[in-house]
């Protein structure tokens, strides 16, 4: 993924930010989120039950950042459309990315969900717990990925590349010790790897082992 531009690694990032409680409550039944992949004017929100990790146990649904007007989406209206699609039948689709199935979302022709009581009470207390910014925390969690049982590949807006980094973490050991060192490990060039397989980055640096 080449640099899109400030702006759209900023909304992709308060989606992230706005999605993250669903991957702890279900978005419908038993479908959880299982990441958002930043792609070009778009996000790939990735559904699936609350461990899945396996590609074939996953689905991407591929969200566009604007609407008809061009106008930016709203993170409520993309967890309205997620709900919606999470809700029925899986769409048919020809398309993958990263093994999983790729379903593109037109959003001129879907209906989003209303949101719920707890969509209500999650959104009143994250806005008193993290009140909003204009300016994402750097470097800007622009997506995630779970890969496994105890891993997470993070797309983090560092200061150097041309592009995002995905970083590959561990979720037990000294992650407090990792969170305080994340923005300077991203930065360092000597750890980037060029990723052919996923193409929402532009290096991924793997840090389970740091």
């Amino acid at each position: 993924m080449n640099d899109p531009g400030g702006e759209t690694f900023e909304q992709q990032a308060y989606i992230t930010r706005f999605l993250l409680d669903y991957t702890a409550v279900p978005l419908a039944g038993g479908t959880f989120l299982r990441g958002v992949l930043p792609a070009r004017d778009a996000v790939r929100v990735v559904t699936g039950a609350v461990d899945a990790v396996a590609p074939h146990e996953l689905v991407a649904y591929e969200v566009p950042l604007s609407d008809e007007d061009e106008e930016p989406v709203t993170a409520p209206l993309v967890l309205g459309w997620t709900r919606t699609l999470a809700s029925g039948p899986l769409p048919e689709t020809d398309a993958t990315v990263m093994s999983m199935p790729l379903v593109p979302v037109d959003t001129t022709v879907l209906e989003p969900a209303d949101s719920t009581r707890t969509d209500q009470a999650l959104r009143l207390l994250r806005t008193l717990a993290w009140p909003f910014i204009e300016s994402p925390p750097s470097p800007a969690l622009c997506g995630f990925l779970f890969t496994g049982q105890d891993r997470m590949r993070l797309y983090l807006a560092g200061e150097m590349a041309d592009g995002l980094i995905a970083a590959d973490v561990q979720l037990t050991g000294a992650l407090t010790a990792l969170l305080a060192a994340l923005p300077s490990l991203v930065d360092e060039e000597e750890r980037w790897v060029t990723d052919t397989f996923d193409p929402h980055c532009a290096y991924s640096v793997d840090l389970t082992t740091w």
